[in-house]
């Protein structure tokens, strides 16, 4: 397992770059905009993890801005923990096995979330490309929230 990246939620994109980037000295590295689901994930990097960052895509900072404003109470501006994982199927299987409740099961072959006893979310995302869909993941639906 490889960890990926943490993600926040931001009010304001340009504020909040101003704030990692001009302030904190962190650096964009990738950007993807997504108008289906009206949101920006804007991912950075502390300077001195730059060049390891655009190699790996790790270890970074996701900042996701919903287009649509939303109050984020309880701690939601906060998101999750993100690790690559070589084999989705068999991690699931595994957490399942040992107690773990899968509350976004990998119908997709590609992503999972669970959480940790403390409630915060961790996603779990197959290592290169998604594994084709397999059963009993393919039909389970989702657990509580993630």
């Amino acid at each position: 397992m490889r960890y990926l990246h943490t993600m926040v939620r931001v009010a304001d994109i340009d504020k909040s770059l101003d704030f990692y980037c001009n302030k904190l000295g962190m650096r964009e590295v990738r950007r993807v905009e997504n108008q289906g689901g009206r949101f920006t994930l804007v991912f950075l990097a502390a300077a001195e993890d730059s060049a390891q960052a655009e190699a790996k895509r790790a270890p970074l900072l996701e900042l996701t801005f919903n287009w649509d404003p939303e109050a984020y109470g309880e701690g939601r501006n906060f998101g999750h923990l993100a690790f690559e994982v070589d084999d989705i199927y068999a991690t699931c299987d595994r957490l399942l096995k040992s107690g773990v409740t899968i509350n976004r099961p990998p119908r997709d072959g590609n992503m999972a979330f669970i959480r940790s006893p403390d409630n915060i979310s961790i996603e779990l995302l197959q290592k290169g490309a998604a594994l084709p869909k397999q059963e009993p993941w393919a039909s389970m639906p989702n657990t509580g929230k993630w």
